[in-house]
């Protein structure tokens, strides 16, 4: 914990990337790019669902519509004021504006976690209960989790929000991170903080934790499911629906470990900057095409799509 004059901070200071100017100007149009991509990718995931009548009502493309908006509420939270600042001699946020970035990218990276979830969920029903799967995902079970992903996600940034309202912060507030991430601004609090540590080692960490042993657990089971699968050509066309979903779980959940769960050092902070711009920013981007790339059916209504627009 600091211990520098406490003050009524009206705006706190962002680190940015990178102490060289030159070198943060050279990286904005790539970042500007990155998040055009994700808006692309990402609306056209959720126009090309929600305008196909048969992906629709597919459980596994109705949570990646969801995950799609997640995305890119997750990579807007975020994005824009980093790209300001990028070209910004004053890397700065207001109070409020720091307290509402770090409520939004809470409750949107969880949401995501909770929706990673779910996907792994029905991919366990499809592979390890296939004569139930239509009984088990229907649509009111398909809605009753996405609505569990979006409520018990924002009830949690709602508590550490208004925990970090009432932590005093030091002059001149200079957070060691490019967004309002919840560590970095409890790094510049002049306050007792003992109520918000103990509630991230509880509560924190089964809420992030929660959902990937869940994925891992789900994953176990369908991975002996397909052991059990005679055919070799039945393996792999099991193993191909799961694939795009394994790839973005690492990817998640990969960046988040290697942000929140190692020893502090000051080279690990320079490192943390660039890890969490790869969750923040790249996954968003990467995602939409991972689901599309590696997924017939998408390829196939993306075709649709583009035959009913042209005809």
């Amino acid at each position: 914990m600091n211990h520098k004059n406490t003050t009524l901070v009206s705006r706190f200071f962002l680190r940015g990337f990178s102490s060289q100017p030159e070198i943060e100007k050279l990286i904005f149009l790539p970042f500007l790019f990155m998040y055009l991509l994700t808006i692309l990718g990402n609306v056209t995931i959720i126009l090309l669902i929600r305008s196909d009548t048969h992906l629709l009502q597919t459980p596994m493309y109705f949570f990646l519509s969801h995950l799609a908006v997640a995305d890119l509420g997750f990579a807007s939270a975020i994005t824009p004021k980093t790209l300001q600042n990028l070209l910004s001699q004053k890397k700065t946020i207001s109070y409020y504006g720091c307290l509402a970035q770090m409520f939004f990218h809470i409750h949107i990276g969880n949401a995501d976690s909770y929706l990673l979830a779910s996907m792994a969920y029905d991919r366990y029903v499809a592979i390890c209960c296939p004569l139930n799967y239509s009984t088990i995902m229907s649509h009111k079970r398909c809605l009753h989790l996405a609505t569990m992903s979006w409520t018990i996600t924002m009830f949690h940034s709602l508590l550490y929000t208004l925990l970090m309202s009432r932590v005093e912060f030091c002059d001149p507030g200079e957070i060691p991170h490019f967004f309002c991430d919840l560590y970095p601004v409890l790094d510049v609090s002049c306050s007792d903080t003992k109520v918000i540590d103990l509630v991230l080692l509880t509560e924190g960490i089964v809420e992030i934790l929660g959902p990937f042993v869940f994925i891992i657990i789900s994953y176990a089971f369908i991975f002996f499911t397909i052991m059990r699968i005679p055919s070799a050509t039945g393996k792999r066309k099991a193993f191909s629906t799961c694939g795009s979903h394994i790839c973005v779980v690492v990817m998640y959940f990969g960046g988040i470990s290697f942000v929140y769960f190692k020893p502090n050092s000051n080279l690990a902070e320079r490192h943390d900057t660039w890890a969490a711009m790869m969750y923040t920013m790249v996954n968003p981007m990467m995602n939409p095409f991972i689901y599309t790339l590696r997924n017939n059916e998408m390829k196939a209504a993306m075709r649709r799509a583009v035959r009913k627009h042209f005809h």
